[in-house]
């Protein structure tokens, strides 16, 4: 499928991007176009990865005219353009209306339009049941997904894929964590019961391939994760760096869930086992509106919710397996010798 194409990532300069340039550049691809609209960072990483298939593209997902232009002889676009901190989001809505929300539909808009033959779009947990407005933004831009493959799907395959929080990564706990612990002050927990989805970058990426490779139209990917307590997570990481810090619980943030969910039951009543993901098929009904007021499934009301209550629990020792496997952890503990 990677023979002599074209792949764009929206985005490309975050985390996620890196990941897929470590997996992807060594492929058959004829060449990786990274989008976004930060020049020093697309400057670095031209620089870090100094490689003649990479080419980039400044451009922002609001402005279609940018994204149109950077897609032309596209075949493959991973977007993973996105406002992503909940308290930014929380102040203001309205910007990520238009880079979650507007930013996708151009981007699905203009992947039709030059033909692109596959779409995989990057959503998260936040998107189910959301109570926060990165959450709904990232709803609506699965909805825009699913409504739009209903509409272009002779041209071309759109899907999305849905996860929680990336270990390591900007904005999450892990680097928080591990930043109190170096310097000496207190692990501040929200909730020592909060659970959270355990998956690493390569992880995310593998998600990413695994719906490319085998999405139709409307589809969303979820992948079968462990869990962990973040008081586990928090006692892991001083067992890791063989540190004594205190723990200090500080009381759940405005906007923050006390677990993660990755599938409604709605969706587990469809939802397709396919042994490490979910496939969650589109909602194909049409308007008659007797399928959504007149009919129903009694067998939904047996079903429950996929998420990190209810998920895999890991245990200290092997919360400590799974962070010693990450190169963000890795190389920290390099710096501490």
């Amino acid at each position: 499928m990677l023979d002599n194409k074209i792949l764009l990532i929206t985005g490309g300069t975050g985390s996620f991007g890196h990941a897929v340039l470590k997996k992807f550049l060594n492929t058959n691809l004829k060449e990786i176009r990274i989008f976004s609209r930060d020049e020093k960072k697309q400057e670095d990483m031209r620089i870090f990865f100094n490689n003649k298939k990479l080419k980039f593209y400044i451009g922002d997902v609001r402005d279609y005219s940018s994204i149109d232009a950077a897609l032309i002889g596209v075949d493959y676009i991973f977007h993973a353009a996105a406002l992503k901190q909940v308290p930014s989001c929380e102040f203001y809505p309205m910007q990520a209306v238009k880079t979650n929300i507007m930013g996708a539909d151009n981007i699905l808009e203009a992947a039709y339009k030059n033909n692109v033959s596959q779409v995989v779009v990057l959503s998260t947990d936040k998107a189910v049941y959301p109570i926060n407005a990165m959450g709904i933004s990232k709803a609506m831009m699965e909805k825009l997904m699913v409504a739009k493959s209903r509409i272009y799907s002779q041209n071309s395959t759109f899907s999305a894929t849905r996860y929680g929080n990336v270990m390591a990564s900007r904005g999450s706990v892990i680097p928080l964590f591990v930043s109190q612990i170096k310097s000496g002050n207190p692990l501040t927990i929200t909730d020592p019961n909060m659970t959270r989805f355990l998956m690493n970058l390569d992880e995310s990426v593998n998600l990413v391939e695994f719906a490319f490779s085998n999405a139709n139209s409307g589809d969303i990917f979820v992948q079968k994760a462990p869990a962990s307590t973040v008081l586990t997570l928090a006692r892991a990481l001083l067992k890791v760096f063989e540190a004594n810090n205190e723990i200090k619980i500080i009381g759940t943030r405005h906007g923050e869930k006390l677990y993660e969910t990755l599938l409604t039951r709605e969706e587990m009543q469809s939802a397709e086992d396919m042994g490490d993901y979910y496939r969650i098929p589109a909602d194909n009904r049409n308007l008659n509106y007797d399928q959504y007021f007149t009919e129903g499934e009694i067998s939904t009301s047996e079903k429950d919710d996929y998420n990190s209550h209810n998920t895999k629990r890991l245990d200290e020792e092997e919360t400590v397996r799974v962070l010693l496997k990450l190169d963000f952890i890795k190389k920290e503990l390099a710096n501490n010798e």
